[in-house]
């Protein structure tokens, strides 16, 4: 079999690399000749497969720029970004730009398959009419098509891309079939809905079910400031219960590919149904109004040793989205950081796992160099490997906004 996968980051590359493990030939694509050169060199540049794993499928693994390759696969899998613009809507430009590209170069009996996380509707009226336009091929006589949700969370390890369940919706039950002989290579279960619309809604049910019960946290743990209760205490006392409760932590904000962005694609999705998702808009409200907040705090716990933002020395740990991967993107640290700035302080910051932030010209400096002589020592995100404790208790001021600190009383600790 010959896979050809389109887009290599998170999603793209551990999929690559499992079809060639499980003995497919495998066509990877990607605009980004940095990645493609890496692959070739056996480098790998996610956290999910290591250079050995790379390295060990060089043989049954093609990287490359050019689209031409992908006319001899039997089924091509789309997992390219699909981000929001600056006004916080769908940004399918990239997707539409695989897809043109695609349309050139696909031919008859293939099947192609979109992981790309999307509103209801995009396979069914953006992918298939593009195709067909582009190429002169019709679907489903001449190609199979079908949506299948990545369900990649990066740096986990007890659920993979192996053992976690792989919806798929396929146009016609044949796509759908098909579809699910292919992963069946791949993935332990597979599950089928109808229609690729039901398993696109089912991707946003799944991150919106996150989003709005995290925003709901959120506002509690502003309330629970407020009221002088220790809302760590809280969630760790509600969660054991053993029915009827599920345990979510608050935070300076979301990030990474999914969560921030999702809500978003369906809340425009449904202005076209005539449709406001009040509820789902005010959690993504609240969500994104965390990092101002927690730089207030942060604002309050230095006003409280009579030192003002301005001209003191804050030191963040971690800059990553989450814990233990090298992701930024739609990090909250970015916005921590930059109003911190804004507002004069002379600013650190300590990632193990992110070397520099380009955009803010900042880059990474050793633990013991970061935390020397620093006013605040701010915990953003906590990466593993890392003594926080030790850290917080040596610290003349640790804001953590990740409750590593939740039990210690300390006057020198401020929990978001």
């Amino acid at each position: 079999m010959v896979v050809g996968v389109l887009g290599l980051g998170y999603v793209g590359l551990p999929l690559a690399v499992a079809f060639a493990e499980a003995g497919a030939e495998v066509i990877a694509v990607d605009t980004d000749p940095a990645k493609v050169r890496a692959i070739r060199a056996g480098a790998s540049y996610i956290e999910d497969v290591s250079s050995l794993r790379l390295a060990a499928v060089a043989g049954q693994l093609t990287a490359t720029t050019s689209y031409s390759p992908l006319n001899h696969a039997e089924a091509v899998i789309l997992c390219v970004p699909t981000p929001l613009s600056v006004n916080r809507e769908p940004d399918l430009g990239p997707l539409r730009s695989a897809v043109t590209q695609l349309g050139q170069v696909v031919s008859p009996g293939q099947l192609i398959v979109l992981e790309s996380t999307t509103y209801p509707g995009t396979t069914r009226d953006l992918l298939v009419p593009e195709l067909t336009r582009i190429s002169g091929l019709r679907v489903p006589e001449d190609l199979n098509v079908a949506f299948s949700p990545e369900r990649i969370d990066p740096g986990r390890t007890d659920y993979t891309l192996a053992n976690t369940p792989k919806v798929i919706g396929g146009l016609t039950s044949a796509c759908g079939a098909r579809a699910r002989a292919l992963y069946a290579t791949v993935c332990a279960e597979t599950v089928e809905v109808s229609s690729p619309e039901a398993a696109e809604l089912t991707k946003l049910l799944e991150n919106i079910f996150r989003s709005v019960n995290i925003a709901m946290v959120n506002e509690l743990a502003i309330l629970a400031e407020r009221m002088g209760i220790d809302i760590w205490e809280v969630i760790d006392a509600a969660a054991t219960k053993p029915y009827g409760f599920m345990p979510f932590s608050p935070g300076p904000g979301m990030g990474g590919h999914c969560l921030p962005v999702d809500p978003f694609y369906l809340t425009w999705r449904a202005r076209e149904f005539h449709m406001s998702t009040e509820f789902i808009e005010l959690a993504g409200k609240i969500n994104q109004q965390m990092p101002t907040h927690c730089v207030e705090r942060i604002e309050l716990a230095l006003n409280d040793q009579s030192k003002p933002i301005r001209g003191s020395a804050i030191t963040v740990l971690g800059v990553a989205y989450k814990g233990g991967v090298a992701d930024v993107r739609e990090s909250p640290a970015i916005r921590i950081i930059e109003s911190l700035a804004q507002r004069g302080a002379r600013l650190r910051y300590h990632d193990p796992y992110v070397a520099s932030l380009a955009e803010l010209s900042l880059t990474s400096v050793p633990l013991p160099e970061a935390l020397a002589g620093a006013d605040a020592v701010v915990l953003i995100t906590a990466h593993p490997g890392i003594d926080h404790l030790a850290i917080a208790r040596d610290a003349a001021l640790f804001v953590d906004l990740r409750g590593v600190t939740r039990g210690v009383d300390a006057p020198n600790i401020v929990r978001l």
